[in-house]
């Protein structure tokens, strides 16, 4: 008992430690041969993912790295740096550098799920509370839309996309299946709520039909509405409210808005949240 409670008070050092070694695994040492070479780019990267797990603005990430020195000797800092250079640290890495942390934190995990399930949510666009949006007669009426492929057994995120709702879900579909598809055991199924009905789906799927009108009276609606009965009954489509928890976990701990203002920088924040919540919830080694 006594152990895991030690555990849990350093959570803090616990992620960033996985951060930083992440970090140093596929990122360069440095951007430049000419660079000043203050900090290295894992060190930069590991307090930019800091920053998103605690859910603070860069200059509250700066004065919080001022006020933590055992995270401070676990990224091997000399100096805190400003905020600033957190800004273009986040600026500077793209969404493939964001990919490759992933692959790298889930090939050492050693993933292989039998049961995948995949579901989109909702990130609001702006700070600003909801009640504060609709008092001034500015309601936002479109907000960013992240999918996420989940698996069940470790609930690691697999796979990320993104996009700007309200619209259909089946955009995500295919990137996600082809993305989380390597991370599948030999036998796998993809569980999907019924936003992701087509009428072409792989065999793996397992997604409800819409129903409607004289669609469930193909017989290959009857088929897929059978399957999903018979996995209902087996306890299998029953995982897919894993998604929708993993889901409900970003936002309540990392929050459930996107605060970047550009355009490419805002998209990139849905890997970000995916990467924090899979370092989140690794078990400490």
């Amino acid at each position: 008992m006594a152990k895991r409670k030690a555990r849990d008070a350093s959570r803090y050092v616990r992620v960033a430690q996985l951060a930083y070694a992440l970090s140093t695994a596929v990122l360069p040492r440095y951007w430049h041969k000419k660079s000043p070479q203050i900090f290295t780019v894992p060190q930069l990267a590991a307090c930019v993912l800091l920053m998103f797990y605690l859910n603070k603005s860069y200059r509250d990430m700066e004065e919080w790295l001022l006020a933590t020195d055992q995270v401070r000797r676990v990224l091997a800092l000399t100096e805190v740096p400003d905020h600033t250079t957190l800004y273009r640290t986040y600026r500077r890495l793209r969404i493939k550098h964001w990919d490759g942390l992933q692959r790298r934190l889930l090939s050492q995990a050693g993933v292989q799920e039998a049961v995948i399930a995949v579901d989109t949510t909702g990130l609001r666009p702006t700070q600003a509370s909801p009640y504060f949006e609709d008092r001034r007669g500015r309601p936002y009426r479109h907000f960013f839309k992240p999918g996420y492929a989940v698996g069940t057994d470790t609930q690691y995120i697999l796979a990320w996309r993104h996009g700007v709702g309200p619209g259909s879900d089946l955009p995500y579909f295919n990137s996600l299946y082809r993305a989380a598809r390597r991370y599948s055991a030999p036998v796998w199924v993809l569980l999907g709520d019924k936003g992701f009905d087509r009428a072409n789906l792989p065999p793996q799927a397992i997604v409800p039909p819409m129903r409607r009108g004289h669609w469930q009276a193909r017989p290959r609606y009857r088929a897929r509405a059978d399957r999903v009965d018979a996995a209902r009954l087996d306890g299998v489509y029953g995982q897919r409210w894993k998604c929708e928890t993993v889901n409900s976990v970003i936002k309540r701990k990392f929050g459930d808005t996107v605060r970047s203002r550009k355009p490419s920088h805002q998209h990139r924040e849905t890997a970000v949240k995916g990467l924090v919540y899979n370092l989140h919830v690794r078990p400490p080694a």
